[in-house]
């Protein structure tokens, strides 16, 4: 995996995300206020892309059918089914967004 700068934390508004393309891979990245959180821009059930969605607490709802996804874990939390998307861990250094990233077939399952 490797650590890549995204852009400044004042780009991405407060609970609102946006999309990213890293190694041909589209990343959501948003800002909770407290912190950023970064998972696979696709949902699960038909790809609608969730930096478009709606922020609430630490879930994105994805525009297009409503799929809930906590953005800690990756995990759908409703409806509720044993599926998730790809998690990144994010840090801030100084006033920069680093995502650790590694492409899919490099991942873990």
């Amino acid at each position: 995996m490797k650590r890549i700068r995204i852009t400044a934390t004042e780009n991405i508004p407060l609970r609102e995300g946006r999309k990213v393309e890293i190694g041909g891979e589209e990343i959501a990245i948003f800002n909770l206020g407290d912190r950023f959180l970064a998972v696979d821009n696709a949902c699960p059930h038909r790809g609608g892309p969730l930096c478009d969605g709606i922020v609430s607490g630490s879930t994105v709802t994805c525009p297009l059918h409503g799929y809930k996804v906590c953005l800690d874990t990756g995990h759908v939390v409703k409806p509720d089914i044993s599926v998730r998307v790809g998690t990144y861990p994010v840090r801030v250094e100084n006033g920069e967004i680093l995502v650790q990233f590694a492409r899919r077939s490099e991942r873990a399952a």
